[in-house]
């Protein structure tokens, strides 16, 4: 009987400790998945202010990157690496999916077979560039980010999603109002990021480089990363006050806002506050009619990582950020 009863008190305990780690806002956690061994390290991003897009002033800046504004961004966290292959895999195979030897979280009771699945790439998605442990996923759609996204959250119980641009950009500047998290100059780039000059025409396995001051990598290079957000040019110009939380829906497959820059890209456009929009020719190649929704054919380049916010918002607008 006391046996029993210590090991009732260590597995409380033992549940204690995982719920405190996914659930309170000051902490880092690391999402467990169960039926594997791999798991997502999230980092708390705290509640600020900052200044998004860049000045004039600013070496290599493009039109779309102003006005510079004021924009107020409320606490989440945001996944430490870019979402890898491995990872990514697992929700292709699905294979996990009924495996449920874990405590899951109460955001939300999404069934995980409700969850639309990816299918199978007919072809090397990544181009020769590998899919070993560690490297990024690429060339994977909008719409395959977000679903990860879905599946992520049915098989755990938290809500995930991609990132806005907005909290994208306040996550990469890590509170720097320069070109990059570590000033304005490209010399110390190379300690941080993949980038054309430095790859050798590859994407490389996530945290080679030097994390930002948030404990974020390879927020610059490696692979570009997809956001919620429509890329719209000109929006900036309509944020005349201090905007809370901006967000830009999409109502077209294109454009969608791209950030961070890749390991094919030159160093200006590995700046914080550097756009990308997405391309319809990145299906170029896609022998199918009509052309795959879950695959690019070419964009090795891009890729993506989550995020979950601390406030949970209501079930219409999880299903909208899901899109």
């Amino acid at each position: 009987m006391v046996h029993r009863q210590t090991l009732l008190l260590l597995l409380s305990s033992l549940w204690s400790i995982s719920f405190l780690a996914q659930n309170n806002t000051d902490n880092n956690y690391q999402q467990e998945l169960s039926g594997s061994e791999l798991s997502i390290e999230m980092v708390s991003i705290p509640s600020g202010q900052f200044t998004m897009g860049s000045p004039t002033s600013e070496e290599n800046r493009d039109t779309d990157e102003g006005p510079t504004h004021a924009v107020e961004i409320d606490a989440f966290w945001m996944s430490k690496y870019e979402v890898t292959w491995e990872l990514y895999n697992l929700f292709i195979n699905r294979n996990i999916d009924n495996e449920t030897n874990q405590v899951k979280g109460d955001d939300l009771t999404l069934a995980v077979d409700a969850v639309s699945g990816a299918t199978v790439p007919y072809v090397d998605m990544s181009l020769g560039m590998g899919t070993d442990a560690g490297l990024p996923v690429g060339n994977v759609t909008h719409l395959a980010a977000s679903t990860f996204c879905k599946w992520l959250s049915a098989k755990t119980g938290y809500f995930y999603r991609l990132p806005t641009e907005a909290e994208w950009e306040y996550a990469a500047r890590a509170g720097s109002t320069d070109a990059f998290h570590f000033g304005d100059t490209v010399t110390a780039l190379d300690d941080h990021a993949w980038h054309y000059k430095n790859s050798n025409g590859t994407y490389h396995k996530v945290g080679q480089k030097k994390p930002n001051p948030w404990g974020l990598y390879d927020m610059y290079g490696n692979v570009a990363e997809w956001t919620l957000d429509q890329y719209l040019p000109e929006v900036y110009k309509s944020r005349k006050n201090k905007t809370i939380n901006p967000w830009e829906p999409a109502a077209t497959e294109y454009p969608r806002a791209v950030r961070g820059g890749s390991f094919d890209d030159d160093v200006q456009d590995l700046r914080s506050a550097n756009r990308m929009a997405s391309k319809e020719k990145w299906k170029m190649r896609d022998p199918q009619f009509p052309k795959s929704r879950w695959w690019n054919t070419d964009a090795p380049f891009v890729g993506f990582r989550v995020v979950r916010q601390k406030e949970l918002p209501n079930v219409l607008e999880i299903e909208k950020y899901w899109n």
